[in-house]
């Protein structure tokens, strides 16, 4: 489905969640929980503009942190969610504490959120997708194809991105090469987040930020910088979880997002 700028897939009923990607991605990374989600949520998952099937933005400066934030706080008025719940992946995941931090979702789960780094550590980040990219654009589409098929391969070929990445199935690995290799805001992405570091104030609504264990682009070191930035906020380790957690443990995810919505609720009782 598509509104006035993004494409997007929404299911269920009950309060809104939206649903926000990493870089390069697209928003079938949450197929392994949208529907655990859409049992008590209304779950609208986008493809962020230019990655995925949305069309990019016209320039670089729109992507900036500030363009983006305006620009989904519109997108939520388009689909009658003026202030929703939010969870995001990534850069997915900063965007979502950066939601919060404004005020404009009920809560926000960030899953492995870019931001808490070190120059080094972002440094590495940026090459590291960067090289990933690179070699999802020059890899022939059959071989792409062959590899995702065998079990072993997949595991090697997938051991950055993924924890557990021989549970992703093939289809969705070949899906996951092809939206990195085409992603045409990647390096738009990537240039106006060369000097971030998360400096947002504190929410006031509730935060989970969850970390992989076995995240390989953005270490789980970084979880104590998101601690100590994040006092308030509820800091959950992800075992056996890489950078993209929702194949690795699909219950696990669902289950961290749902508690974190719920802490909403219950702040209203209260």
């Amino acid at each position: 489905m598509m509104s006035a700028r993004v494409v997007f897939e929404r299911r269920g009923a009950g309060e809104p969640l939206v649903l926000l990607h990493g870089i390069g991605h697209r928003w079938q990374a949450w197929q392994p929980v949208i529907d655990r989600l859409a049992e008590r949520h209304d779950v609208i998952a986008i493809d962020l503009p230019g990655f995925g099937s949305s069309p990019e933005l016209s320039t670089v400066d729109e992507y900036s942190v500030e363009s983006t934030m305006d620009n989904l706080v519109e997108l939520f008025g388009e689909f009658g969610v003026p202030r929703p719940h939010i969870a995001g992946n990534s850069l997915g995941g900063m965007l979502a504490l950066e939601l919060a931090s404004r005020g404009v979702v009920r809560s926000a789960t960030a899953l492995s959120p870019a931001g808490f780094w070190t120059a080094r550590d972002r440094a590495y980040a940026l090459a590291t997708l960067r090289t990933l990219r690179s070699t999802a654009r020059h890899t022939p589409a059959p071989l792409i194809a062959a590899v995702a098929k065998r079990r072993a391969l997949r595991a090697l070929a997938g051991a950055i991105m993924y924890g557990r990445p021989s549970l992703v199935s093939p289809e969705s690995m070949v899906g996951d090469m092809r939206a990195l290799a085409t992603a045409k805001a990647f390096d738009a992405v990537a240039h106006n987040g060369r000097d971030y570091f998360f400096a947002a104030d504190p929410p006031t609504v509730p935060v989970t930020v969850a970390w992989g264990t076995r995240d390989r682009i953005l270490w789980p070191r970084q979880a104590r910088e998101a601690a100590r930035l994040l006092p308030a906020a509820n800091h959950v380790p992800l075992p056996r979880c890489g950078h993209v957690p929702m194949s690795d443990d699909p219950r696990l995810i669902a289950n961290v997002i749902l508690d974190t919505c719920r802490l909403s609720t219950l702040d209203k009782v209260a």
